[in-house]
């Protein structure tokens, strides 16, 4: 109709270090303003923040939830205000987060951490996406799932992950009954937030299939629980059940206090919770069977449609619905990606190449792609395995580690670098081969999230996994993704499918296989699956015998005051470990 007001939605993209908002347009998905909001308390995977500043063990990673709050305060108004538009003509909103990142909460929804009582307790606090310390739990759930034949561990590729809600439940429940007690509801940060948005809580059904152990509508059973420990076996009727929301769908309508905080106006809807991957899909219009979408930052996380459930080895779950409605919906990551790069510039680069560098006026990431790039596929004559934050997908394994196997005094920064990064594309290949060899087909890779800025890795990808790759048109995949579930939960478009196709996008065949090169890698992705297998499939647990002796040293380790830092050898104030 003619002169008829354009209508607007806002996506929130929930991250592990930062919050974004975005504003797009409904009927075209542009991209009209959006801001961002750091965590003010960050990843706490040493010490809290907050109460005495307790040190914490290896393999935690907590949050604050507090911070999630400031990103609707801040980032939404800043973003709006940016987009240039009446705060009126908002008529969505649409939030994504990182998962499985679990809150403890009071019936109402109050953060344990946010009692006085509990301000110095870990347990308290949000548990992020890679809190990986609930390993022993997880080991126990798989290994009496299979002892009982439970049928649905075949749903989630023979494991359950350390980062999921059972596991890091159980951990909870035997490392500090007293805040397990407490905990009136365990609360998927994803829920949460539209708790908060809306006062309802929802379990989206993307979090609940995948990372809660629900499957074709029910939980593990109460005599599951009990045999894991006799003090878990109303977890999930005490604690965890709640109604489960379909992707897309309205949760319910923004509240007054939530207006206030946003600027938005009370009751508009806002959408079931979903997850950054997850939402990624329509952001990209790869919503079809076959299409891959691999979403690489500090982790990647690959998702994709299927017409049918299959047992592929070691995916994180199978969940119908868990991606769009009609459609079952894969799930399958790797731990770190971009965190293991950033793990070798921040600790393993000489001087030299910093101060280059900074002299060039790019990073060093830049710097050492540019080198790497100028040698032959297997010039640095090394192999790494990229499990420097354990193996989500295959192995299901977070006691695994790193390995850069070739070392000589003639090895270069560059040559490291160019071995971790395809040893992540290695990693990926693995995943995809899991697929196809359990009869879901992979016929295109689609790549989102920040790492595309590195064409180098995007070509060494596609010639690693021998597919064509396609790139996500947008700079926000999740956030743009977030922000079509909004549409469609206002009643904007019929489902997810038919927002994607107008509000999402990509770039088909971006990128395709080098065959020289991948012929070169197919040798060196023989000698990573050699010792892939070695490592991760019991040839040799030197890896679970490190991390051992490493939390036993650690435990034994006299306290450090928090007001004091800890001190080298050297004298230097380096953090001891």
């Amino acid at each position: 109709m003619a002169g008829q007001r354009d209508a607007y939605v806002v996506g929130v993209d929930f991250g592990t270090l930062s919050g974004r908002a975005l504003v797009v347009r409904v009927r075209d998905g542009a991209e009209l303003g959006t801001a961002v909001q750091q965590y003010r308390h960050g990843v706490m995977d040493r010490r809290l923040s907050a109460g005495d500043g307790a040190a914490l063990p290896p393999d935690w990673a907590l949050q604050d939830p507090s911070d999630y709050l400031e990103v609707l305060r801040t980032a939404v108004p800043a973003a709006v205000r940016a987009a240039g538009i009446d705060p009126a003509d908002v008529v969505g909103v649409g939030t994504d987060f990182t998962a499985c990142t679990m809150v403890p909460t009071t019936a109402d929804g109050t953060p344990l951490c946010e009692l006085d009582r509990f301000r110095d307790r870990p347990h308290a606090y949000v548990k992020l996406w890679k809190h990986h310390a609930a390993q022993p739990q997880a080991d126990r759930i798989t290994a009496l799932a299979h002892e009982r034949g439970e049928r649905w561990i075949d749903r989630y590729g023979g494991a359950i992950s350390s980062e999921w809600e059972f596991a890091k439940g159980l951990q909870l429940l035997e490392e500090d009954p007293e805040v397990y007690a407490a905990t009136e509801r365990w609360v998927e940060a994803a829920d949460w937030i539209v708790w908060r948005l809306t006062g309802e809580y929802v379990r989206n059904a993307c979090t609940a299939g995948y990372k809660g152990i629900y499957q074709d509508g029910r939980y593990p059973s109460e005599a599951f629980l009990a045999a894991l420990d006799p003090a878990f076996t109303g977890f999930v009727r005490d604690k965890l059940a709640a109604p489960i929301g379909q992707l897309g769908r309205r949760a319910g309508g923004l509240t007054a206090e939530a207006a206030a905080w946003t600027g938005l106006a009370a009751g508009i809807a806002v959408a079931v919770g979903n997850v950054d991957a997850h939402v990624t899909v329509p952001a990209a219009d790869a919503v079809d069977p076959g299409q891959m979408v691999a979403i690489m930052g500090t982790s990647t996380c690959h998702v994709m449609n299927a017409g049918h459930p299959a047992p592929v080895p070691g995916m994180c779950g199978v969940v119908h619905g868990g991606i769009a409605e009609g459609y079952w919906g894969y799930e399958a990551g790797q731990s770190g990606v971009g965190d293991i790069f950033a793990w070798f510039v921040d600790n393993a680069v000489p001087p030299g190449e910093v101060e280059e560098a900074r002299a060039r006026g790019i990073s060093v990431h830049r710097l050492l792609t540019e080198r790497a790039a100028r040698q032959q596929v297997g010039e640095h004559g090394l192999v790494a395995l990229d499990w420097q934050s354990g193996n989500r997908s295959v192995l299901v394994d977070h006691e695994l580690s790193g390995l850069v196997l070739g070392l000589t005094l003639t090895t270069r920064p560059e040559d490291v670098y160019r071995a971790l990064l395809e040893a992540t594309a290695f990693g990926t290949r693995v995943i995809i081969e899991a697929f196809e060899g359990a009869g879901v087909p992979v016929t295109e890779l689609v790549v989102a999230g920040g790492l595309l800025a590195n064409r180098f890795l995007m070509q060494l990808y596609s010639d690693v996994t021998r597919l064509p790759l396609s790139t996500i048109a947008s700079e926000q995949g999740p956030a743009l993704g977030a922000a079509i579930h909004g549409a469609v939960a206002a009643g904007a478009y019929p489902d997810v499918a038919a927002a994607a196709r107008a509000m999402g996008g990509r770039t088909v065949g971006a990128y395709t296989p080098d065959e020289d090169a991948a012929r070169r890698y197919d040798a060196l992705y023989a000698e990573y699956t050699t010792l892939h297998d070695y490592f991760g499939r019991h040839g040799n647990d030197v890896m679970h015998r490190l991390k051992r002796i490493r939390r036993e040293a650690a435990a034994s380790r006299p306290a450090v005051p928090a007001t004091e830092p800890a001190t080298g050898a050297d004298g230097a104030g380096r953090r001891a470990g």
